[in-house]
């Protein structure tokens, strides 16, 4: 009942998600400190992505790169911190969610070496329990032989006494 109630609650916090990350797009260029940033950081990452495509199709990467205009440094950094909210969230509901399995499988792991524990506390009372019964047989064994050869020498006197004249 927990499980899908939980399944259905993350898909609501990503759906949510989506407009914050949104809003953060579209609020992005409007703080003139942050848009500086913001500016920068889709520079950087221009250059990164280009000199990481130059590479890959084995063109030169040495020639100067032209930086992006303004608004669409804005837009790319907007987008770009739009999506890291919503990898950020998703990744925080995976990592929450391993490590609630990882506590439920740790309580099952316990439980299990609980009745692991009482099994063999029970299989070492129960051999405890054969050995004195063996025991108990040995001496029962031994005492109906020990009758049994007084009771025959007993009777085997009497016996050898009546058949023997005086």
């Amino acid at each position: 009942m927990i499980l899908p109630l939980f399944k259905l609650g993350t898909l609501a916090l990503r759906t949510l998600c989506k407009p914050i990350g949104n809003r953060i797009k579209k609020e992005a260029g409007f703080h003139p400190k942050f848009r500086q940033t913001i500016i920068n950081i889709a520079q950087a990452n221009h250059r990164l992505t280009t000199n990481l495509q130059r590479r890959i199709y084995s063109r030169a990467t040495n020639v100067e790169i032209r930086p992006l205009n303004e608004e669409k440094a804005v837009q790319v950094a907007a987008d770009l911190l739009g999506e890291l909210f919503l990898f950020t969230v998703a990744g925080g509901l995976i990592v929450f969610e391993v490590q609630r399995n990882s506590r439920s499988e740790a309580r099952k792991e316990e439980l299990r070496k609980q009745i692991l524990e009482v099994l063999r506390a029970r299989d070492e009372e129960l051999a405890g329990e054969i050995e004195q019964l063996k025991q108990r047989m040995a001496a029962l064994e031994l005492h109906s032989i020990f009758r049994f050869r007084h009771s025959s020498k007993g009777s085997d006197d009497t016996t050898n006494k009546e058949a023997q004249p005086s």
